[in-house]
């Protein structure tokens, strides 16, 4: 059996690659990441990130194998080191789990989504308050873009601020 080959990092700054993991551990949560989903997140995160990172079709295929990765949000979310990240993570993370259910019987939320759900909410330590303020928000705010581009302006806003 050949080694496990490590991808190279991208060209990403960590606090990028550590978001960029959380929402897709929250995607893969269900344990189904389709490839529609994969490739349209591709695309607007390698937008997103490649301003000063060079071209974005380059930074796009860096960012597939990592998005391509299930990495536990234990490993992740201890990473971020301010509220406003960890509100970001919390709203991102509850916009995908509560973004389509994978057959018309099931929830919205499933029941592995909810799990990891409150996993990333354990994991992060926000108040109470906090976390039913973010997770109304997100239930309120009607969407007119699909999530990624709603995920795309949470994150521009972020970056920018």
């Amino acid at each position: 059996m050949p080694p496990l080959h490590t991808p190279t990092p991208p060209s990403i700054s960590p606090r990028q690659m550590t978001l960029m993991r959380i929402v897709a551990s929250m995607a893969w949560s269900d344990g189904n990441l389709a490839e529609e989903e994969v490739e349209l997140m591709l695309s607007r995160f390698s937008g997103l990130f490649a301003p000063g990172h060079g071209s974005a079709d380059h930074l796009r295929e860096e960012l597939r194998d990592y998005l391509m990765q299930n990495i536990p949000l234990e490993e992740s979310v201890p990473q971020l080191h301010t509220p406003a990240e960890r509100e970001l993570v919390l709203r991102l993370g509850y916009e995908v789990i509560s973004s389509s259910a994978r057959t018309p019987e099931e929830d919205l939320i499933n029941e592995e989504e909810q799990s990891a759900y409150q996993t990333l909410v354990n994991l992060l330590n926000l108040p109470d308050d906090v976390v039913q303020r973010i997770e109304a928000e997100a239930r309120d705010n009607p969407r007119e873009t699909s999530l990624v581009n709603h995920m795309t302006e949470h994150l521009q806003a972020f970056f920018a601020g």
